[in-house]
């Protein structure tokens, strides 16, 4: 099962699973497609968002795990 840690960046968590997008963008990440997204780890980007990495991950993983 692949596993996702909030230092990875974005691109690479979309390629471990494009099915994370929605989850992304329910988050209030609407900028899954930005360029500049496909550069900075989940958690550089939860701080722009103002998110909590951790809930995150925590969310991301399940969806991962139930698969």
């Amino acid at each position: 099962m692949a596993k996702v840690t909030k230092d990875m960046i974005i691109g690479d968590i979309l390629r471990v699973d494009s099915n994370i997008i929605p989850i992304l963008m329910q988050s209030g990440m609407h900028c899954v497609g930005c360029p500049s997204s496909q550069g900075e780890s989940l958690e550089e980007a939860c701080m722009v968002h103002n998110l909590d990495a951790d809930v995150l991950i925590d969310e991301i993983n399940s969806f991962l795990a139930d698969k």
